[in-house]
């Protein structure tokens, strides 16, 4: 069975940084995208970032500029390095991997998630 975990989550003052990270494992298969997606309390839950495999990357509009995000294929892992955050970043923060079973099927793997909370 395909797992994802997340770590690195926790409380930090605005302005300050931390670094997330999400390993794939049991895959069994080739992985096409990665990334991160965000909820608040209330909220929908929204992409943060996203990693094709050949490195092309894409975010959200409120944290280009702060938030990095990386992968190394062969770890099948994925981390989002996330700096200057803000109180608005605070969320529960979910990892997805996108498993390729063949060139026309897959499916989306979902981690369960890692909370942030920024203080002011």
């Amino acid at each position: 069975q395909v797992q994802l975990v997340e770590s690195g989550g926790g409380l930090v003052q605005a302005g300050e940084s931390l670094k997330l990270s999400c390993v794939a494992s049991r895959t069994g298969f080739s992985i096409g995208d990665m990334g991160w997606y965000r909820q608040a309390p209330g909220k929908e839950r929204n992409s943060v970032a996203s990693i094709a495999a050949d490195g092309r990357t894409n975010y959200a509009d409120s944290v280009k500029g702060r938030f990095t995000i990386s992968r190394d294929g062969a770890k099948n892992t994925v981390w989002l390095q996330m700096n200057d955050l803000k109180p608005e970043d605070t969320a529960a923060y979910y990892c997805y991997a996108n498993l390729q079973f063949t060139s026309t099927n897959g499916r989306r793997y979902w981690g369960q998630g890692t909370q942030v909370t920024v203080s002011s």
